[in-house]
């Protein structure tokens, strides 16, 4: 079948030109079938939807800035380590989105926490929620920079506006006052309004010395732990595992 000039023009100014590349064969299916002119406008539309829908979740995962690779069917189950896998699973409902609930997964170096965190953002992205996914060095390394270009308003509003936010590696280093103030005005921007997940290598109970201020640490930690999902992993590195599988190089 050859497509006329005049429907492509007219597709285009519909915003269908998508249609275009399957027209051809869904024609050739719909008299093949001898489909009504009803049961091929419903199939069409409905590759159409389709064709929305992946190039939604595909600009929804990179505007998240999540692993492409970290997916929850991707997860090593069967690694050595120890964390609730029932609680695991059902935050993948999203559920806890909905409820404005935040996640603290902690655990050592290597225990797959950022993964789990990347799996969540992809599930939520494939739901149709914007996701925003950022390291907290990168964060708070950012958040300083809007303040030279005063852009500061802006880059605060991009990082409290999405219904998810991940920062990941949380706590690795203890915060300037600056950055301790500026994490309050995300937490309470955010407060009951939307969803936090930090991935720390610390304990929650060990986050309060990573403030100089104990009154604003007391501040942001009592609202991040309200009714929050938190997750203990504990075991053996991901990569350590990987690194013992590896075939040692020539000349070693």
């Amino acid at each position: 079948m050859e497509i006329r000039n005049e429907l492509k023009q007219t597709l285009k100014q519909l915003r269908l030109s998508g249609l275009l590349s399957t027209l051809p064969d869904r024609v050739a299916y719909a008299r093949g079938h001898k489909l009504s002119h009803e049961a091929f406008l419903e199939l069409i539309l409905n590759d159409e939807w389709e064709r929305r829908q992946q190039n939604g979740v595909a600009r929804r995962l990179a505007k998240a800035l999540v692993q492409p690779d970290q997916t929850l069917e991707r997860f090593d189950w069967e690694a050595p380590i120890t964390l609730d896998q029932e609680k695991i699973k059902d935050l993948f409902s999203l559920g806890f989105i909905e409820r404005h609930e935040n996640v603290l997964l902690c655990g050592p170096v290597g225990v797959g926490k950022t993964h789990l965190a990347n799996a969540l953002g992809h599930s939520a992205c494939r739901r149709g929620i914007e996701v925003l996914m950022i390291r907290a060095a990168l964060l708070f390394k950012r958040l300083l920079q809007s303040r030279a270009d005063n852009s500061f308003g802006k880059e605060l509003l991009r990082l409290v506006r999405p219904p998810l936010l991940i920062v990941d590696d949380f706590g690795l280093e203890k915060l300037t006052s600056e950055q301790a103030h500026d994490f309050y005005e995300i937490v309470i921007e955010r407060y009951a309004t939307s969803s936090t997940i930090l991935t720390s290598c610390r304990h929650v109970e060990e986050w309060m010395n990573l403030f100089e201020d104990p009154l604003v640490a007391n501040s942001i930690l009592d609202r991040l732990t309200h009714n929050a999902h938190q997750i203990l992993i504990e075991g053996e590195s991901y990569r350590k595992r990987r690194n013992l599988k590896l075939p040692p190089k020539e000349g070693r």
